[in-house]
């Protein structure tokens, strides 16, 4: 948050600004420039010598500073994870229905976390699950390329894909 007019508190400031000579001026002659030019008066950077100020319409640089903001914000690119899990004894015809909705998540740049979930005493069959994944993997490699292998963690076992650069 900026100071404005009033609030400024320091006795002498350097004033900036456009149709304003540049120079250092007491709070009361900046204020009557910024007040001439019907525009507000505002601190830009503190420090220890002259705090310096610039002459310009306080409300149309919040409005743009927000705008800014927002535009920013619309350009960032939001990651989307679907997930695919399976159990250790999963049949093929449901592998390969998975498969073919990992390809078209891929397909759409969303990320794909596969995971192998063990109920119960299914705990004993790990390697049945890396399999599993390391299949689910080898089916999607032309579409993407494995972001974290296999790993246990409890009672399930995941890896992540992420889709090629296209």
């Amino acid at each position: 948050m900026h100071n404005v007019n009033e609030r400024i508190m320091a006795p002498t400031v350097r004033l900036v600004g456009e149709n304003v000579r540049v120079g250092v001026y007491s709070i009361g002659e900046a204020l009557a420039i910024a007040e001439d030019l019907a525009l507000d008066l505002v601190e830009i950077s503190k420090s220890d010598g002259y705090p310096v100020c610039k002459v310009m319409d306080y409300a149309k640089f919040k409005y743009l500073q927000k705008k800014k903001h927002k535009e920013i914000k619309g350009n960032t690119h939001k990651v989307i994870v679907k997930e695919i899990r399976f159990g250790p004894n999963t049949s093929d015809h449901d592998f390969d229905f998975k498969l073919r909705h990992a390809i078209n998540f891929l397909g759409t740049g969303a990320k794909v976390k596969v995971c192998v979930k063990f109920i119960g005493r299914q705990i004993i069959f790990k390697e049945r699950g890396e399999s599993i994944l390391l299949r689910f993997f080898q089916g999607l490699e032309n579409y993407g390329k494995m972001e974290q292998s296999p790993k246990l963690e409890g009672k399930r076992m995941s890896m992540m894909i992420a889709p090629l650069k296209s």
